[in-house]
């Protein structure tokens, strides 16, 4: 997940570095993967990092597809965006010392989901879960598709272009921002009918359904031309998806920011 700290106005990024813990440093990058690590711990919290849809439908609905193996609704991805957007909202009528919640936390978990609905298969199909169970070769290494999105691709990507460089990477994407993709960034960043986040608005602009966004990204390019036991997924795989896993990341990024513009705003 990128967190492009530099967009954060100064109300947001003031009470981001009183939210932080000590060791960030005041570095939000540094603690968007978080809750990967504490899901181990907080066993709870897994659910929350992802949508099952129905397979090949291609398409998202919130009432119903967010929702645990137990059928609990809420407990997906979107739900949880929703959760702790309205958590950090109790951060501006009152001190955070008193909050009924977690604020640091709560912080935390959100800047790491709104980057998990941005990635395909984080919004995929329930019968592989997301992609989880399917065996592929990235190169000529055993993997699943999942974890091809969720690293393989980044990876590949800093080893080619970056010299193994995450920073490489997080700079062009940046330069992207302001010149090829500029004049979508408003687009990225707003919420219509004035929303705080927007992980599943149904209305006319389907920018700003995150989920919705993820499906159609999972079918159109993570899940296409890929079956079980594929023998590899190389160069041709590899360079055409790139530039979506790009997108996705500058997408993320900037409406983190602008969620937490408007959270803290």
């Amino acid at each position: 997940m990128l967190c492009f700290q530099s967009r954060l106005r100064e109300a947001a990024a003031d009470a981001v570095k009183q939210l932080l813990p000590e060791s960030a440093d005041n570095d939000l990058g540094s603690v968007c993967t978080w809750a990967d690590h504490v899901k181990f711990h907080y066993h709870w919290s897994s659910a929350l990092h992802f949508i099952d849809t129905p397979d090949n439908l291609c398409t998202y609905q919130y009432n119903r597809d967010c929702k645990d193996e137990d059928g609990v609704k809420g407990r997906c991805v979107a739900g949880a965006i929703n959760n702790y957007t309205t958590q950090l909202l109790s951060y501006n009528s009152a001190s955070s010392s008193h909050s009924e919640y977690n604020l640091t936390e709560a912080l935390l978990f959100l800047s790491h989901f709104i980057g998990d609905i941005h990635q395909p298969l984080h919004v995929g199909f329930t019968s592989d879960r997301g992609g989880n169970t399917i065996d592929v070769h990235w190169y000529t290494r055993k993997q699943v598709l999942h974890h091809v999105w969720d690293n393989n691709i980044i990876e590949t990507a800093e080893e080619r272009f970056y010299n193994s460089n995450i920073d490489g990477l997080v700079d062009a994407i940046q330069q992207n921002i302001t010149t090829d993709w500029a004049d979508l960034v408003k687009k990225w960043e707003t919420c219509s009918a004035n929303n705080t986040a927007c992980p599943d608005v149904y209305g006319p602009q389907p920018l700003y359904k995150y989920a919705s966004e993820g499906i159609k990204a999972a079918c159109d390019w993570a899940y296409k031309g890929v079956s079980e036991g594929s023998k590899e997924l190389a160069d041709e795989y590899f360079n055409s998806r790139l530039p979506i896993v790009k997108l996705r990341l500058a997408q993320g990024g900037v409406r983190l920011a602008a969620t937490l513009n408007r959270i803290f705003g």
